[in-house]
């Protein structure tokens, strides 16, 4: 659950993010690992979100942990510039991720084939070959078909660590600041992958070029890219997992089955434009 409230001192907003059960104290190490080697590089863009920086506090409280963060949220109406800025915080994540090497104990998730595509997965509780079985046979078959072509892209293991999930709403923007949160997903997978998240997320919108333009440009401005090659097939993959999801919750979650035919029919028009 996360919960937003007006900061008084700023146009911006703390961000609260509440789990359920506490995290695995060896998640919460390898993610205090992570940050240490991150602050030692001098990058102040990443160095905001430390676990046990300024601004962020950690309380377990039983089986409660809330995490608090300052700074707005630019999901509804993003602009260039935040994707460009977005850009230049990914590439720096993932120049820190190649020259690092995990302590002893690291644990994180493999964003390989089989954690997208096989069995590896729960969603609300239900196992993901349980969540394929519940697809409509047209979305079936598409996701089938990416799987097919992923299993030749994915051959080559894992870049690097990433996070995974770097849409607009784990992205806080306060003034010159721009603060990363949610690290739940974070874990071994492609580069592409982290690029792909933010543009799955805004590819319905009329300037969708542009914003994967400025993407792009701020990445490149810190780093070289990777192959685009595969970037619209990782968009695809993120299809995947948001629609076995989306299954998945159904089952437990009458607010997302009430809403899983026409999720349904936008995954299945938005992948007949990509494939």
């Amino acid at each position: 659950m996360r919960v937003v409230s007006p900061c008084p001192q700023s146009k911006a907003s703390d961000v609260a993010r509440t789990y359920r059960y506490a995290p695995r104290m060896a998640d919460l190490e390898s993610k205090r690992a992570q940050v240490a080697r991150i602050r030692r590089t001098g990058v102040r863009a990443l160095a905001d979100y430390a676990l046990d920086d300024l601004r962020l506090t950690f309380i377990a409280h039983g089986e409660n942990t809330t995490f608090w963060q300052t700074g707005r949220m630019q999901a509804n109406n993003p602009r260039p510039v935040h994707f460009r800025r977005l850009g230049g915080v990914l590439a720096r994540l993932h120049e820190h991720a190649s020259t690092w090497t995990p302590p002893s104990g690291f644990v994180r998730m493999q964003w390989e084939w089989e954690t997208f595509f096989g069995n590896t997965m729960e969603y609300g509780g239900i196992s993901a070959a349980d969540c394929w079985d519940l697809l409509p046979t047209p979305v079936r078959l598409q996701f089938d078909e990416i799987a097919r072509r992923m299993l030749v892209v994915m051959t080559d293991g894992p870049d690097g660590l990433i996070h995974a999930d770097l849409h607009l709403e784990n992205a806080l923007f306060d003034g010159d600041a721009l603060r990363i949160i949610d690290f739940d997903d974070c874990g071994f997978g492609s580069w592409l992958y982290d690029l792909a998240v933010p543009l799955w997320d805004n590819r319905y919108r009329d300037n969708y070029p542009v914003l994967r333009a400025a993407l792009l440009d701020g990445y490149a401005a810190h780093r070289e890219l990777p192959d685009l090659t595969h970037l619209d097939a990782f968009i695809a993959t993120r299809d995947v997992a948001f629609g076995l999801w989306c299954a998945g919750m159904s089952q437990v979650n009458p607010s997302f089955a009430a809403n899983l035919d026409m999720t349904m029919d936008y995954i299945h028009r938005s992948l007949t434009k990509l494939l």
